[in-house]
């Protein structure tokens, strides 16, 4: 792992950081093409950060930290702003959906924290799941987006809506089965590590 804070992989991953805010004035102006264009390369850096850390071997505590939770900034601060009304040609997103993808955060976070108080575990890992669940979500702010920008895919919004609420309850169920799979997994690993204690029986002398 990488000691050093200035990678390209951590790079990138505050340009995501810093296109968030951009992302959201482009939307409060009605500039739909150009938050499209800034969502997408947003959505490239997410790729890259983790291809080039790979790659390069520069894995960061920080980058760690940052990756996950620009992704989550991002993905919240699109739904947040896309909900709202007057700031979009077609109806706003669905209120509902909006509250389920914050709620599932906030209860994954809240549940981690918890966990990690409670029992000092702190290897969390996303879930394909929750893998699936990030695409479906990033699916439904680009085709919103494309669809104002030309009225295209109008038709399909309210099944991936759907979709959408459906993959976030799921893998927000599902990841507390991951967990509980992970922290199995630690015990498991800690029991076949420690040694057995040699006996305490001793040969009687005859």
């Amino acid at each position: 792992m990488s000691t050093s804070v200035f990678t390209i992989a951590n790079l990138l991953t505050i340009l995501r950081l810093i296109l968030i805010p951009v992302f959201a004035t482009c939307i409060f102006y009605q500039r739909f093409l150009l938050a499209l264009a800034v969502f997408f390369v947003a959505a490239i850096t997410d790729g890259l950060d983790g291809l080039v850390a790979r790659a390069f071997n520069q894995r960061t505590p920080l980058g760690e930290i940052l990756d996950p939770m620009a992704d989550k900034l991002l993905l919240v601060t699109a739904f947040i702003v896309l909900s709202l009304p007057r700031f979009t040609v077609l109806p706003p997103l669905p209120f509902w959906l909006t509250a389920a993808v914050i709620s599932r955060d906030v209860f994954i976070v809240l549940g981690a924290l918890v966990i990690n108080i409670v029992t000092g575990f702190s290897q969390f890992r996303p879930s394909i799941p929750g893998k699936i669940n990030t695409l479906i979500q990033v699916v439904t702010i680009v085709l919103f987006l494309t669809a104002n920008v030309a009225h295209l895919l109008e038709d399909w919004l309210p099944a991936v809506y759907l979709l959408a609420l459906g993959m976030t309850v799921f893998s927000g169920l599902h990841y507390l089965l991951h967990v509980n799979h992970l922290m199995r997994e630690k015990d498991s690993r800690n029991d076949a590590s420690t040694p057995e204690r040699p006996s305490d029986e001793t040969d009687s002398s005859r």
